[in-house]
């Protein structure tokens, strides 16, 4: 189990800084970037070609998040002055391109066949107790990081709201969830009894089950919209009490995965693990310091208006260029992180999901927010857990089916999401920038 949990964080880790290049791309730049996995692709593949060639483990990842920024270069001065929907195409395309020269160019990729054995960082560490305090206190300096911006963003939303309204819209969104909650766990407990009673098919079963989940969610939605209509800020207390209620299960969740890294003795894991956090950590406040400073209000700027920030004197093409390298550059040190996770590089491993599953930490946490992307990441890996060993005693179909059935549940999720807070969990309405 102690395993199981540090390759998870390993996992949100490295996803959280893919989702903050791409946060930083569209949420604070506004540019659509639909094939992020090719930086990824690139960084990964940089990096093991070069540690096998015997080049130290940080020179080659160094390499790779620059071999993965010179390809934001060159996508970059093909398409950023042409309108943004070229961008969103061209990404598309690139991200498979690559693939499949990856699958093709078996004399330096070894296609289908992929890389494996080489170098993995720390490989050798042996974590004494000094050290496993460390790496628990690397942890704590994040989610205490993280918790601090959440601190801050509750606090900046909660004044939007009148002290007399605060409460009773809270207490309002709180019954509310825990109602829908409650509704969700019914439904899931009588298909589990359905299935083991074997009294319906198991086609005409999930079928049923589909069905009061749609079901459950259009009721929620239809509560929510009269809830609106009644509160005029129902929508910022439903965010508020959503992130006080995933705060106090962080809280929960730190304590579990602390005692799990301070316990587990696998050399490799280990330093991946320890390595992986304090990058997260250094990406994340460098991050918070560059969007807040004169270069990062530009690029909001951009994303608000690019004609105004051109009238301003502004060389918008020079930013967008500088946040789609930057991004480019996250996603090739979440690629090597990624390939040191997987321990072996297939073109497999590089599909177009791997985009999907960033746009969705993204939007979930809040467009614009780099503390939403890290909760973001923690969210759909934790219901990437949950759901792997919950829905296998429900849901009556095989592994095949049922990790597509967890693929269209997540997305019905963002749909019910995108119509209650289309911000996200921590974005802010104004800051959006798909359907302008």
């Amino acid at each position: 189990m102690e395993g199981f949990i540090v390759s998870l964080v390993i996992f949100t880790a490295i996803f959280t800084i893919f989702g903050l290049g791409l946060n930083l791309q569209w949420g604070f730049t506004g540019l659509i970037n639909f094939g992020h996995v090719a930086f990824m692709t690139v960084g990964a593949y940089g990096t093991v070609l070069l540690s096998m060639a015997g080049v130290p483990l940080g020179l080659a990842m160094l390499a790779g998040a620059i071999a993965a920024s010179l390809l934001g270069l060159g996508i970059g001065l093909a398409t950023l002055r042409l309108r943004e929907d070229y961008l969103a195409i061209v990404t598309i395309g690139l991200a498979e391109v690559i693939r499949l020269v990856a699958v093709n160019e078996e004399w330096l990729t070894r296609g289908t066949f992929g890389l494996q054995s080489f170098p993995l960082p720390l490989a050798m560490l042996n974590p004494n107790p000094i050290v496993r305090v460390a790496m628990v206190g690397t942890l704590a300096a994040v989610v205490g990081l993280a918790y601090w911006r959440l601190w801050g963003w509750m606090r900046h939303t909660a004044r939007a709201i009148p002290r007399s309204d605060l409460v009773t819209h809270s207490l309002t969104a709180l019954g509310y969830l825990l109602a829908l909650g409650l509704l969700l766990l019914g439904i899931g407990a009588g298909a589990r009894t359905l299935r083991q009673a074997a009294i319906w098919p198991n086609g005409v079963l999930g079928m049923v089950l589909l069905s009061a989940l749609l079901g459950a969610l259009w009721l929620g939605k239809g509560l929510s919209d009269r809830l609106s209509r009644r509160f005029r800020a129902w929508s910022t207390s439903l965010g508020l009490v959503m992130a006080a209620l995933l705060a106090v299960l962080g809280v929960y969740a730190f304590g579990y995965a602390a005692s799990a890294v301070y316990r587990y003795s696998n050399p490799s894991k280990s330093g991946l693990l320890w390595l992986s956090v304090l990058l997260t950590a250094l990406i994340f406040w460098g991050l918070e310091t560059l969007v807040r400073s004169p270069w990062g209000r530009v690029l909001k700027a951009i994303r608000e208006d690019e004609a105004v920030a051109k009238a301003l004197g502004k060389n918008v093409f020079i930013y967008k260029l500088q946040a789609l390298m930057m991004g480019g550059f996250l996603a090739g040190i979440a690629g090597s992180l990624y390939a040191w996770q997987l321990t072996t590089v297939y073109p497999d491993n590089f599909r177009s999901l791997v985009t999907f599953n960033a746009w969705t930490i993204v939007v979930l946490g809040g467009a614009g927010s780099n503390v939403g992307t890290l909760l973001g990441a923690t969210v759909f890996w934790a219901y990437d857990t949950i759901t792997r060993f919950v829905l296998r005693d429900i849901v009556p179909l095989d592994d095949a089916r049922l990790g597509a059935f967890r693929i269209m549940v997540i997305g019905l999720i963002l749909i019910v999401l995108m119509m209650w807070r289309p911000q996200g969990i921590l974005g802010n309405k104004d800051e959006l920038t798909l359907g302008r």
